[in-house]
């Protein structure tokens, strides 16, 4: 066994990515996939998103920002979760300056691939939550992903950033890590009853062709409630139209990653 490894990411904020990422692996361990959730986001959302105090440093121990330092192994870090199949590397807020600490570092680019290397044949499936930039985190998850999973929410400025996003998937693909391939573009917040959203959609489209997701997350308040409680929507409301839609999202990723 050795893990297919996704980096969720798009350098636009509130897209739904820390959403997709904690819901795809939700999706994915129920499926008896062994799973791991790389939280790699200073903002700490996918920790905090499982039942995680982001901020209580002393009861979370080792987190990526050790890992990211090189002061800890990641396996000191993993987490389990409620959840069957599913464990989690956490973050905190501390990743951010740790950022700026290693930028002139050696090995500042691969850190996180070595890291998670050690870990590769315990998972099917390892989940990188990116920060929303193009910073150091940004490109070490894209150096140590096989995938490149892009959500795009399905409002107005949708696809502005998305080019300079693909431009630099395309420097790491050349220098860093030619296996670096696109999964998929999943459209988010859709709603279809708009015609901003149903516009939006078919310019996706129009765009990636193929790559884009048959599956999309409707807006939904469900999704939007299930974070404050520190569950993925799938355990919050099983039958919501927002855990169908990531139930269903999870198998074409399974499809995609054979």
């Amino acid at each position: 066994m050795s893990a297919k490894v996704i980096c969720v990411t798009n350098q636009k904020g509130g897209v739904g990515k820390t959403t997709t990422a904690v819901n795809l692996c939700y999706y994915l361990a129920k499926d008896k996939k062994k799973t791991l959730l790389v939280d790699f986001d200073p903002q700490g959302n996918a920790t905090s998103g499982l039942g995680f105090d982001k901020n209580d440093k002393e009861k979370l121990g080792i987190t990526m920002a050790e890992i990211l330092l090189g002061s800890a192994e990641i396996e000191n870090c993993i987490r389990a979760t409620k959840y069957k199949n599913y464990d989690l590397a956490p973050a905190t807020p501390e990743l951010a300056n740790v950022e700026v600490e290693i930028a002139s570092l050696n090995k500042r680019f691969v850190r996180l691939r070595d890291a998670i290397n050690r870990v590769r044949e315990k998972y099917d499936y390892i989940v990188i939550d990116l920060p929303p930039s193009l910073s150091l985190l940004t490109v070490n998850g894209m150096i140590a992903s096989d995938y490149l999973l892009l959500p795009v929410q399905t409002e107005f400025y949708a696809l502005e950033g998305v080019a300079q996003l693909l431009e630099t998937m395309k420097l790491v693909k050349k220098q860093a890590n030619p296996n670096l391939a696109l999964l998929g573009v999943l459209a988010t917040m859709y709603d279809k009853r708009t015609s901003l959203s149903t516009q939006v959609f078919a310019e996706i489209k129009k765009y990636f062709k193929d790559l884009t997701f048959k599956t999309t997350i409707p807006r939904n308040v469900r999704v939007a409630e299930a974070p404050s409680h520190g569950v993925p929507v799938g355990d919050y409301d099983k039958f919501s139209r927002g855990a169908k839609a990531y139930k269903d999202f999870a198998r074409e990723v399974e499809g995609r990653t054979k």
